[in-house]
């Protein structure tokens, strides 16, 4: 992925300190919730996002897709909500994809700690992926208020998206026994004019994630209507360094808030959610006049805020969640990056489906989606091509209170590991 867009010069940003009266829940604190149920061929993991401690719970994936409860795991840091027009509770704390990652060629697993500015990273037991273990202490993001992670492909490297006052990106080796170490020359600056915690969801950054070649870091921030957002690209050495300047690419004509990216694969390109409109198509194979360029606005008819999406390998579609009407829409994209609407799948009035994850189970795709505002989990079986089917709607509340575990509405993120 190569740009030709104009460059802006920021300056590094430093770790952020942090001090609190909130103690922190001792990093390893495990709560179990239920016992096993039957074979489990992975786990799906989020994390409570909680100011008095943030938890990754992690939930047993079945032969037939359903998920189970098992237990939950303090990172050793806490949760923060956003500022969402004086509203500081409520689904989509962060404004953001990504608080929670997997590396399955890793075998790690990394969460953002947005209360105390820090990243906490824990190793996957493969045979058992429920078990987590933490390596390591958490370590400064770089910034405040981080949102977002990304591991490039081997799960060396971790960079992370800060969306508070301090805002930008910071990567981190990934050492198996030690845990997170910052690579040098990675704290760039995005200079949004932001607060910690942030304020949003306009005007704040969304996700971070890498190219399909790992050669560029891509952050996605919304836009203040009617400014448009933007992508930020960096460029990543050999070294893991990354490029002083970020390239800046705006969404094509009607483009406005674009939140969450999924690659699409060996296209050079990137589909968009867009919470202002539906989703953007990002070319970046660009000649010298951009006459071949073909990005794209896609309008999504009745949406109010479209700002999540996953990728299905079996259906070769895309399936997008809706905060506001709680409505997953399938989409399709072309071989010239043309993207239509395939069907839309009902979840629930005022559930709040965010976060979502795709998993493959001995050929088939299933959707995992949080719905924060039912504290439920929705899982949908991927069946073939506008084929989707709900399969089980799995409530978080319940089986937490009953360990003692605190969880709300401010529940966040979705990732899954296969065994394999």
């Amino acid at each position: 992925m190569r740009l030709s867009a104009s460059r802006a010069v920021f300056p590094a940003i430093f770790f952020a300190t942090f001090s609190s009266s909130s103690p922190i829940v001792r990093r390893g604190t495990t709560m179990q919730m239920n016992g096993p149920a039957g074979q489990s061929v992975g786990a799906a993991y989020f994390i409570t996002n909680e100011q008095t401690g943030n938890f990754v719970v992690a939930a047993d994936i079945g032969t037939d897709g359903t998920l189970n409860l098992r237990q939950a795991i303090a990172t050793g840091g806490l949760g923060l909500h956003g500022n969402n027009g004086g509203v500081t509770d409520g689904p989509d704390g962060l404004f953001t994809q990504g608080a929670i990652k997997v590396s399955a060629a890793a075998r790690m697993l990394a969460t953002v700690n947005p209360g105390s500015n820090t990243l906490s990273i824990f190793s996957i037991d493969p045979s058992d992926p429920i078990n987590l273990k933490q390596v390591g202490d958490p370590v400064g993001s770089g910034g405040e208020f981080p949102v977002s992670v990304a591991f490039n492909k081997a799960g060396d490297t971790l960079c992370a998206l800060n969306g508070g006052q301090v805002n930008g990106v910071s990567c981190f080796k990934v050492d198996p026994t030690k845990g997170l170490t910052n690579i040098s020359g990675t704290n760039r600056a995005l200079n949004l004019n932001q607060t910690t915690p942030a304020t949003g969801p306009a005007g704040s950054a969304s996700h971070i994630i890498f190219s399909e070649d790992n050669t560029q870091l891509i952050a996605s921030v919304k836009g203040l209507p009617p400014t448009p957002g933007f992508l930020a690209v960096w460029d990543v050495a050999s070294d893991g360094s990354l490029s002083p300047e970020f390239v800046s690419v705006a969404p094509a004509q009607g483009g406005l808030l674009p939140f969450s990216m999924t690659l699409i694969e060996g296209k050079n390109a990137i589909l968009a959610t867009d919470a202002g409109v539906g989703f953007d198509i990002f070319d970046f194979n660009t000649s010298g006049d951009n006459s071949s360029n073909v990005s794209s606005v896609v309008a999504i008819d009745g949406q109010s805020a479209t700002c999540w999406s996953s990728f299905s390998n079996q259906t070769g579609n895309f399936y997008l969640t809706d905060i506001g009407t709680s409505m997953v829409t399938e989409v399709n994209v072309d071989a010239n990056l043309k993207g239509s609407i395939v069907k839309q799948y009902a979840q629930g009035n005022n559930s709040g489906t965010i976060d979502n994850d795709i998993a493959s189970i001995a050929g088939k795709d299933f959707m995992y989606i949080l719905a924060a505002n039912a504290t439920a989990i929705d899982v949908l079986s991927l069946n073939a091509p506008g084929q989707a089917q709900n399969i089980q709607k799995i409530d978080i509340a319940g089986p937490s209170e009953a360990a003692g575990l605190t969880v709300s509405t401010s529940v966040q993120g979705m990732t899954t590991f296969i065994k394999q």
